[in-house]
């Protein structure tokens, strides 16, 4: 995989404001947490060191992180995307685009935040807080707008093409 600096990423249009948390479905509110928890502990961490209370979230995040969000894009990418893509919605067709090109950029991103995280969680000196911060912060901005786009989007013209169920789950 090349790896695309943040700085070399493409501007682009700004996404929808994220539905209420009522009506995204259960892994896409699950992340948001997880984001909002990623934020406050790293915000945490700078303020009272690595405590071991602070460590155990670390590593609860990293794994839901790195199990739950990957595998979730993972499902998206086998089944949901491919027949979004064969639409003549030439809109509907960019906007997959665009969530496969995130898939690729949060990857990217994970890959830099994610050994930091289990550094952080088994106690390894080294870490540099602000900078795992801001990596974090683009992260989570990134993911954020991701999941707007496809709850507000994406995730409702899936729906109405039947590829997806109202709790966010592929039909089979």
């Amino acid at each position: 995989m090349q790896l695309v600096p943040v700085a070399a990423r493409p501007a682009r249009a700004p996404t929808p404001p994220l539905p209420l948390p009522e009506v995204l479905s259960a892994t896409h509110r699950d992340l948001l947490l997880a984001l909002d928890q990623l934020t406050r502990l790293l915000r945490d961490i700078a303020e009272q060191g690595a405590t071991p209370e602070l460590r155990a979230i670390a590593h609860s995040l990293t794994r839901f992180l790195d199990e739950t969000g990957r595998a979730h894009h993972a499902e998206e990418e086998r089944a949901v995307f491919p027949a979004l893509l064969a639409s003549s919605d030439a809109d509907l067709v960019q906007h997959v685009r665009r969530l496969q090109q995130d898939h690729g950029w949060l990857e990217q991103d994970w890959l830099e935040l994610g050994p930091q995280l289990d550094a952080v969680a088994y106690g390894i000196g080294g870490v540099d807080i602000p900078a795992l911060a801001a990596a974090a912060e683009v992260y989570c901005t990134l993911y954020r707008e991701h999941i707007a786009l496809e709850e507000s989007v994406v995730y409702p013209e899936a729906r109405r093409l039947g590829f997806l169920s109202e709790g966010g789950h592929r039909r089979a």
